[in-house]
């Protein structure tokens, strides 16, 4: 299996078990009660974390490491928390989460720095290696909670 068959067949895992982990038996997630306009900003971000996780995996794919490290730290790592801060409390998402669920969250944003980290220096094996951390935080917080 080539390397790219191998990131898209990853990329393909990660889809089936984020959007059919849950579906497949009674829904047993936490219910995070949210603002409609906090739960409309979650999913936005969602959606947007969704699309730059492909564009790294892409990048990944055609062996441009350290691009693929620059948008992990620019959309997903620390550099991308609190784009929120300026909203009203009732559009704020992480307003409204449980604990847990803004600390997986945060363990997200630092494991996608920590991928950005290991992907500056062009180095595809250390990149991948660090990519199952980014995305474990990802999984764990889809198949915790919901807010609908």
């Amino acid at each position: 299996m080539t390397f790219q068959r191998s990131i898209t067949a990853l990329a393909c895992a990660l889809a089936c078990a984020l959007a059919g982990g849950a579906a497949a038996a009674q829904d047993t997630r936490q219910f995070v009660e949210m603002p409609a306009a906090a739960r409309e900003n979650l999913r936005q971000e969602m959606v947007d974390n969704l699309a730059a996780l492909h564009e790294i995996v892409s990048l990944m794919g055609v062996g441009r490491v350290k691009d693929a490290g620059e948008v992990a730290e620019k959309r997903l790592g620390l550099s991308a928390m609190g784009k929120n801060r300026d909203m009203p409390l009732d559009a704020r998402p992480g307003a409204h989460m449980p604990p847990g669920m803004r600390e997986l969250g945060t363990n997200g944003h630092k494991a996608a720095s920590a991928f950005a980290a290991a992907a500056a220096g062009g180095d595809a094996t250390k990149a991948l290696a660090a990519m199952p951390d980014m995305l474990s935080s990802c999984a764990a917080c889809h198949l915790s909670y919901r807010t609908r």
